[in-house]
């Protein structure tokens, strides 16, 4: 197995660990009355996800990894899971509000709005350059940029205090 291959393991299993987390922490916000906005868009935001992944592994497993761009999406990691840890149990891929929970202010909510989809943006860009796919990183980048535009909007009306 070649290092695009490694890095491709690595991204889909994380993706998958993250899938399961997303649909526990889903359920027992539901279970505590939690309401999903932004329902009729998040097909998309999947498919996005998901085709970027498949894309990369149709283009990418055979081609070897740039140490320096590694080492920038690994630094992207790190805001990823600054993201995840201190949204916890809060945490999901869908846009759920339990009523009368505040906005998480801490961690890199103190910073940023939406600190999740820059770390997302890089890694649509940095994944790809690694793999040495320029023009992939800019087609994966600009669909990105697209759908979560809508997510941000959607993400926002459903927020308390319209943040």
């Amino acid at each position: 197995m070649g290092d695009g291959a490694i890095l491709l393991v690595f991204i889909t299993l994380q993706r998958f660990a993250e899938f399961v987390w997303d649909r526990l922490n889903t359920a027992r916000l539901r279970a505590a009355g939690a309401v999903e906005y932004g329902r009729a868009h998040y097909p998309l935001v999947i498919a996005t996800h998901a085709g970027w992944l498949a894309g990369l592994w149709i283009l990418g497993s055979a081609r070897p990894v740039d140490v320096i761009l590694l080492a920038i999406f690994l630094v992207l990691q790190i805001g990823r899971y600054w993201v995840l840890f201190t949204l916890g149990p809060h945490w999901t891929t869908r846009i759920i509000v339990l009523p009368g929970a505040p906005l998480v202010r801490r961690g890199p909510y103190r910073y940023l709005r939406h600190p999740n989809y820059l770390v997302v943006a890089g890694e649509f860009v940095v994944a790809p350059l690694a793999l040495g796919l320029p023009l992939y990183a800019l087609l994966s980048f600009v669909v990105y940029a697209g759908v979560i535009a809508v997510r941000i909007r959607a993400e926002n009306a459903a927020l308390p205090e319209g943040t």
